[in-house]
């Protein structure tokens, strides 16, 4: 096999587990919203269950990305605890794509549940730009 197909199938692959493992994580963002949603229902609702949701997909992401993605072992906690604090760093620009998405469309469609169609819309546009933050900025050697 050549070096432009070896590099194409890798690409594809990452592609691939990337896309699945987005969709993991929103899944998991989602449904942490809904049972958020299910619980509590009162004053600043949408916010908490964005909050509860965000880090509930947060946790599930890193270790996906770290361990398939990125193909990242940690040297001892310190370091695992600096890129996550990294990865974290990173998705908050993300998460403002997110929110933002989720938030016009829970006070501009008037459909019940229509926030979730906006946080799967800004979590998709987010992962997309995330990837590639990660790659530049969390998953390097520095040493």
């Amino acid at each position: 096999m050549d070096t432009n197909q070896s590099a194409f199938r890798k690409k594809v692959s990452i592609t691939v587990k990337y896309s699945l493992f987005a969709l993991i994580s929103t899944l998991v963002n989602l449904l942490f919203q809904w049972i958020s949603f299910k619980l509590y229902s009162g004053f600043l609702a949408l916010y908490i269950a964005m909050a509860v949701g965000t880090f509930a997909g947060l946790i599930v992401k890193y270790i996906l990305d770290k361990k398939w993605i990125f193909y990242h072992t940690p040297k001892d906690r310190k370091d695992d605890a600096k890129k996550f604090f990294l990865y974290s760093f990173m998705g908050v620009f993300t998460t403002i794509i997110f929110w933002a998405t989720e938030m016009l469309f829970y006070y501009l469609i008037p459909l019940k549940g229509s926030q979730y169609i906006g946080g799967a819309i800004g979590l998709a546009i987010g992962y997309i730009i995330k990837y590639f933050l990660d790659k530049r900025f969390v998953f390097v050697d520095r040493d």
